[in-house]
């Protein structure tokens, strides 16, 4: 008997005349897996490189805006140092404090600013006896100025003597309110008792004890900033002029690196990550004709020679809150942007933190010393 074995036809693809074969090798599978993972390493380390890159550029974008702003701010305040003082009372206009030692590595400058900054008001007293609840004005004053009654409310002023009375000194008070009489008579300004609390003028401005009542006498009264710049490098400030601050209370935050303007009392956070704050003053003080370059505040100075203060050099000195993630390995020696800077006769620092720095420097002009805001007379 017979065995027929019946032969199996192969199918062979027309177009090409090859046999089909179902599936991969093993090889082959490896092989696409290695590559596939090294692409998605690959994609992976450079998403990552990149977002590195993304986040510290923005922080370092927002540490510049945030430095620039507050740069423009001091820089607008400064400007009008002395706004509404007579020459004679020029020396009042401003107080600078060199490298206050906060506890901290870091010894930032301080300045007190003083003027008719924000609103305008300059009044001729017609009486006003020293230390009194009440200052007197002639008629009409109050009829100069387009502010209602009730705007007067709680108003800071300044009280100053004759300019050509021998004082040199004068108060800083609150108002209460002021008596307005139909017509424009009888006016006044209505004060608290003492002092304006919490106000500190630049030095020896406020003690009118060797003063004659008579000296007020054709006097002023202004409305008055005193606009104090500092830097907090602790976040638990407590220097003899604010006795130690509450953090929530008064505008205080308690944090460091906060840069403040303290205006009639009330703390304003300019800026925040502010690493430096220095000041250098310009001004004529040999009466030479000729200013005699930028120098830090001497407390040496006479009240004549820091009337004679012109310009004024504000150093910030911004720092990034967190380390830049995207610097690795150890910085080059001549590259400096990692480490604390010197600055004016600020120390810097010797070593790299990998904290990215900004610094902002501006020369202000006060212009406010010399310029006649009221349009009472060449100064």
């Amino acid at each position: 008997m017979r065995l027929k074995i019946k032969r199996q036809k192969i199918t062979r693809k027309p177009e090409t005349g090859l046999a089909l074969r179902a599936g991969f090798t093993m090889i082959e599978v490896l092989v696409a897996s290695v590559i596939m993972v090294i692409v998605i390493v690959g994609a992976l380390t450079l998403y990552s490189k990149s977002n590195q890159i993304s986040v510290d550029q923005q922080q370092y974008a927002e540490l510049q805006h945030d430095v620039r702003s507050a740069m423009y701010l001091m820089s607008r305040d400064l400007r009008m140092a002395g706004a509404g003082l007579p020459p004679e009372f020029g020396m009042f206009a401003m107080m600078g404090f060199n490298n206050e030692d906060q506890g901290s590595e870091v010894r930032p400058d301080r300045l007190i600013v003083l003027g008719n900054m924000d609103e305008p008001l300059n009044l001729r007293i017609q009486q006003y006896q020293g230390s009194s609840v009440v200052v007197s004005v002639y008629d009409g004053s109050f009829e100069t100025f387009p502010y209602p009654p009730e705007f007067y409310t709680s108003k800071i002023v300044l009280i100053l003597p004759n300019p050509q009375s021998p004082c040199r000194q004068g108060e800083i008070r609150q108002l209460t309110h002021i008596t307005w009489s139909t017509g424009g008579t009888n006016e006044k300004f209505n004060m608290s008792p003492g002092l304006a609390k919490g106000i500190n003028p630049p030095g020896g401005l406020t003690a009118t004890s060797n003063c004659d009542p008579n000296d007020f006498d054709d006097g002023l009264i202004m409305f008055v900033n005193v606009k104090e710049f500092w830097l907090d490098t602790t976040g638990n400030y407590g220097s003899t002029i604010f006795h130690g601050l509450t953090p929530g209370q008064n505008g205080y935050v308690g944090e460091p690196g906060i840069l403040y303007c303290t205006n009639n009392g009330i703390h304003l956070p300019l800026a925040q990550n502010i690493e430096n704050l220095q000041f250098e003053y310009n001004g004529d003080f040999n009466d030479d004709g000729l200013l005699d370059g930028f120098q830090p505040w001497n407390n040496g100075w006479s009240f004549d020679e820091i009337s004679r203060i012109r310009q004024i050099r504000v150093i910030l000195v911004g720092r990034t809150p967190n380390r830049f993630v995207s610097v690795s390995g150890k910085v080059p020696a001549s590259i400096h942007n990692y480490r604390r800077p010197s600055v004016s006769d600020s120390q810097g620092s010797n070593i790299d933190d990998y904290h990215r720095r900004f610094v902002l420097e501006t020369t202000v002009n006060v212009r406010n010393l010399s310029l006649n805001l009221y349009n009472q007379g060449q100064r």
